[in-house]
């Protein structure tokens, strides 16, 4: 919109000049120019009004009666200059700012459609939203769960991570309950239907998001922080030429040279030089405003899984029993896990063929659900799955993590923990954001307490909130003290989606994480790489700094030339070309905000 507002008022320009410079029609010419004068001041005062009422301010008052003013005093041309400079400033500023992917679109395609209804001997696919309470749904291996449920036939492990964070694949039975958004595992079950489609936790994500994108951000514009003491002293040096000569064409004559063009212009174009360096770096930066946020940023949280860490399990501890060597361990459990499909045993298989482990054939394997595996390998019965498959494992023996425990013809041989390993760049990136002056540092997990705490020392985070929903990560960022504002969230998952939301700024890694939770956010990231949030932050800072050094040097200019014009020595036309002047060299002040440094 407000492009179209500078085109069509260069294009009035345009045709003003020729009807002038070509056709020699001045009264046309100040008739166009006055017209679109007139109309771009009326909407500038009302939108000024509205802007007053919400306790706001900005450069909107000079701008409206430096028009006003040349026009009266019948220098329409430099009323043209100011017009195109302000339009084409606003034009910049709306490119610069505006938001991208704040939609649900993409959370809204991706949350189940379909279910598999029972309908007497038959199963019928209905839209999600025919499903009632108490409706009996098939879900097959690996589609997503389209409803809140509970299994009434069938075992298996499903995948929570996107609606909890947590990356550990969940056993169900009988009567455990399901939710919806979550991925089934290799075997089909048989649910009841608990919720409607509406009220589902899928949807409890869609309405959080909603509600959380319909809170105002916490923000003034970084033109509008100068506006009233640029203002106040433009119109006072008016005011007193004015007074002393009697001369109404010296107020107006200090007004043209004290067009807030440094004050549209200047930071707008660093902050879109901003982005540029950040987008070299691998950094999609959707708000310009997100820069002073993030600069002046007091609290900044993150998520475990995804972030923090890979979000891949590894393996963490070989622990073979008496009389058994890690490498037979190894060897004896990655052999009976090749053929299973579960997230552990895959990492396991991997992690022997790196390294060197030659894997034994099978003659066969059975998987237990929910379980394990039984294999048989060179005429032994291989066990390798959950502790409660071992019949001569003592509990003291049993690990407190994650594990695969291993059993040759019933006889114990050992386990295998696993672990979610922490990115190498995590800890020097919490070390970077406290140096840069962020000194409320949290981790806002799904996860357990103790895995949660464990990883957090090991970062240097100190602050940990576990075991999380989506809704209490909300309330943690919009409970923040006011000395803790602007808050960041970083996440990756669909679950972070609303937290990205609430917070000032949502940055999201979007190299692997949940699309929605990038479109849901301010910055993402497009490379697995968290260093970047710190990369950021750094950008931010230069970002502002060049901003306000180039507005100040517009508006240092622009007093200079204010102290002239009041001695009436410069025409209202050259006024308006000296701004021309200024606003260049704010221009290439702000452009400095592309280097690297």
């Amino acid at each position: 919109m407000r492009f179209r507002k500078f085109i069509i008022t260069a294009l009035i320009g345009i045709f003003a000049l020729v009807m002038e410079f070509i056709f020699d029609q001045p009264h046309i010419a100040y008739l166009l120019v006055a017209i679109a004068g007139g109309c771009m001041a009326l909407v500038m005062l009302v939108d000024m009004i509205k802007t007053l009422r919400r306790g706001q301010y900005g450069v909107d008052l000079l701008a409206i009666v430096a028009i006003v003013t040349t026009l009266l005093v019948g220098d329409y041309w430099a009323s043209l200059m100011i017009l195109i400079m302000l339009t084409g400033g606003e034009s910049l500023e709306e490119y610069a700012s505006r938001q991208a992917g704040r939609e649900l679109r993409e959370l809204l395609d991706n949350s189940p459609q379909e279910a598999h209804l029972k309908k007497g001997e038959d199963w019928v696919d209905v839209p999600v939203d025919d499903v009632a309470i108490g409706d009996i749904i098939l879900v097959k291996p690996n589609e997503v769960i389209p409803i809140d449920g509970v299994v009434v036939q069938g075992e298996t492990s499903v995948n929570e991570s996107s609606l909890t964070g947590e990356s550990l694949l969940v056993d169900k039975t009988l009567n455990d309950e399901v939710l919806s958004g979550s991925i089934n595992g290799d075997n089909a079950i048989r649910i009841k239907a608990s919720r409607l489609a509406k009220d589902s936790q899928y949807q409890v994500l869609v309405n959080l998001i909603k509600e959380t994108e319909q809170k105002p951000a916490r923000f003034v514009r970084l033109a509008d922080r100068y506006a009233v003491p640029f203002t106040v002293a433009a119109f006072v040096i008016g005011g007193l030429a004015w007074y002393i000569s009697g001369d109404v064409m010296r107020f107006a004559q200090v007004l043209v040279v004290a067009s807030p063009c440094p004050l549209i212009l200047a930071a707008p174009i660093a902050f879109v030089a901003g982005m540029s360096r950040s987008s070299r770096s691998g950094i999609v930066i959707k708000s310009a405003t997100s820069f002073e946020m993030l600069e002046k940023a007091k609290l900044i949280a993150f998520d475990k899984t995804g972030t923090i860490t890979n979000g891949q399990l590894m393996v963490a501890n070989i622990v073979p029993n008496t009389g058994v060597s890690k490498e037979e361990l190894l060897q004896i459990a990655a052999s009976s896990e090749q053929e299973s499909t579960h997230i552990l045993a895959r990492s396991l298989v991997d992690y022997a063929k790196q390294e060197g482990i030659d894997l034994l054939p099978l003659t066969s394997s059975k998987e237990l659900t929910a379980m394990g595996v039984e294999s048989q390998i060179d005429g032994h019965l291989i066990r390798a799955g959950k502790a409660s498959l071992m019949t001569d494992l003592s509990s003291d023996l049993q690990a407190h993590e994650t594990a695969i425990y291993v059993s040759k013809d019933d006889h114990y041989l050992g386990y295998i923990s696993f672990k979610d390993t922490i990115r190498p760049e995590s800890k020097k990136t919490i070390e970077r954001l406290k140096n840069y002056g962020i000194q409320n540092v949290l981790m806002l997990t799904g996860d357990k307490k103790a895995v949660a705490e464990k990883v957090a020392k090991e970062v240097g985070i100190t602050q940990v909130q576990a075991e999380c929903l989506p809704q209490d990560k909300i309330k943690r960022l919009q409970d923040a003290p006011s000395d803790q504002h602007p808050t960041v969230m970083v996440g990756d998952g669909v679950n972070d989606a609303p937290a990205l939301v609430a917070a000032d700024v949502g940055i999201a890694m979007g190299a692997h994480g949940a699309t929605t939770a990038s479109e849901n956010a301010d910055v993402v990231i497009l490379q697995d790489d968290l260093s970047k949030v710190a990369d950021l932050v750094g950008i931010s800072k230069d970002t502002l700094l060049v901003a306000k050094q180039s507005v100040w040097i517009g508006l240092g200019i622009c007093f200079l030339l204010m102290l002239i014009a009041s001695t009436g020595v410069i025409p209202a036309l050259l006024g308006a070309i000296l701004q021309e002047v200024i606003d260049t060299i704010s221009i290439l002040s702000a452009l400095r905000a592309r280097k690297d440094r």
